[in-house]
């Protein structure tokens, strides 16, 4: 449990709840306590508490701090039908108890991010904006570095920033992120889930341990994620580019948290819809780990994007060639062939995920792409899906470093040539890493 700018309230001062406050008080907490005993001791105790920067509630204040404060810690000789307790729980306080909060003070912080696309991006955003800030921080997970291989070293005030994919969440049990993200939902990986259904209910997994006083970041906008909501048990915040939500969104032009502008839309470095997106769910992890807005907007105005993430690599005879290597799903790719406003050549393929590829034909068809090369095991099914929407326009090619070149040779002064592949790597490539360093390395050695 992160306690860092929460607010606590302390039932019951004896051993555990002076433990229990010096605790909280020596990790940046807010901490409240209330005792209806007098003894000795407990007097003692109180005026240590308040020395520490702790406040004692009367009795007649307790339904008001109970509207304010994120968890109810009760001492061990206070029965769980105590009447604070009761009205704790009516209002969706959550109840701990100081042994509870022992053990989850050895855990560090995780703020994790899961969705089918944006996480990479996301995350990488997050952690310049933690950079930004000078907070001790470790970005982990499905970006390449497992967590077990940081986190002995750290101590239990390093934030660590995890993407998080379905694969992870299929054998999480106690896992509880402080803050859980979720990007969006589109069909992904179902060779290995074999269901939408299956899939999304391991995307609802990273908030399955969270209660109330942890955070879920929603995608408004969604309407699958959007209906996460009743399921969920820690407090919610959305994320929307339509309305003006309880949380970050977008108004006249400019990113905004709960009314307070953080910049124009127009000052983000890595243009589209899709990293407006990415942008809203970094500042609102930001804001509830209290960073500040100036903060946040410098590290956003500075953020250039990640490899292989609809990347401009070069720009040749007037040509530009765009790195989406990372594009491993339909979903993806028409995210990124929605942001060309240039005649484009498109490279398609590689390892299938058990998509169907109609709906990206379609929007091919009315798009600026004017010519698809084909290539790796997809190929043959993708062919089938063009035929469908009657595009044409196609070249296969079954050789990776041939696609490329065919590609370059076809594209004109003022064209784009994007690969944005729809698939993932695996037929001829370690990682979608590999197959992007290779792209980069055709276009650098083209004429």
């Amino acid at each position: 449990m992160y306690v860092k700018n929460q607010k606590f309230l302390i039932l019951g001062v004896s051993k555990s709840g002076l433990a229990a406050a010096k605790y909280l008080l020596g990790n940046g907490a807010v901490c409240y306590f209330y005792e209806e005993m007098s003894s000795e001791k407990i007097i003692f105790a109180k005026q240590e508490i308040v020395s520490l920067g702790g406040t004692e509630i009367v009795a007649d204040k307790i339904d008001e701090i109970l509207e304010t404060i994120d968890v109810l810690v009760i001492s061990p000789g206070v029965p769980i039908n105590h009447t604070v307790a009761v009205k704790a729980k009516s209002k969706g306080v959550r109840i701990i108890g100081e042994l509870e909060l022992g053990f989850a003070a050895f855990i560090p912080p995780f703020i994790a991010v899961t969705g089918t696309n944006g996480k990479t991006t996301t995350v990488s955003i997050i952690d310049a904006i933690f950079k930004e800030a000078g907070i001790s921080k470790k970005l982990v997970g499905n970006v390449g570095v497992p967590v077990t291989s940081e986190i002995a070293d750290e101590n239990k005030d390093t934030v660590f920033i995890a993407e998080v994919s379905s694969f992870q969440l299929e054998s999480v049990s106690a896992f509880c992120p402080h803050i859980s993200c979720i990007l969006n939902i589109a069909p992904d990986h179902l060779e290995r889930h074999y269901t939408m259904e299956n899939y999304i209910f391991l995307k609802k997994r990273i908030f399955i341990n969270q209660r109330e006083s942890e955070y879920c970041v929603l995608n408004f906008d969604d309407e699958t994620v959007k209906g996460f909501y009743s399921d969920v048990k820690a407090r919610v915040l959305w994320v929307s580019l339509l309305e003006e939500v309880d949380g970050a969104y977008k108004k006249d032009g400019a990113l905004y948290y709960k009314g307070e502008r953080i910049l124009s839309a127009d000052e983000l470095p890595i243009k589209g819809e899709h990293n407006e997106y990415n942008a809203l769910f970094s500042i609102a992890v930001a804001r509830l780990m209290g960073i500040s807005a100036e903060t946040v907007a410098r590290a956003l105005k500075s953020f250039k994007g990640v490899p292989f993430r609809n990347q401009l690599v070069a720009e040749k005879n007037g040509v530009k060639f765009v790195n989406d290597s990372k594009s491993t799903n339909t979903a993806s790719a028409i995210t990124a062939i929605n942001s060309c406003v240039e005649p484009t050549v498109l490279i398609l393929g590689g390892s299938e995920k058990g998509e169907n590829y109609d709906k990206l034909f379609e929007y091919i068809k009315n798009s600026t792409v004017k010519h698809v090369v084909m290539t790796g095991s997809s190929r043959r099914n993708m062919l089938i899906s063009a035929d469908k929407a009657g595009f044409y326009n196609i070249t296969i090619c079954p050789d990776f470093d041939l696609s490329v070149k065919i590609a370059a040779m076809m594209a004109n002064d003022g064209d784009r040539v994007l690969f944005s592949p729809a698939c993932a790597s695996f037929d001829a490539f370690s990682s979608y890493v590999e197959r992007g360093e290779r792209f980069n390395k055709i276009i650098g050695e083209l004429n």
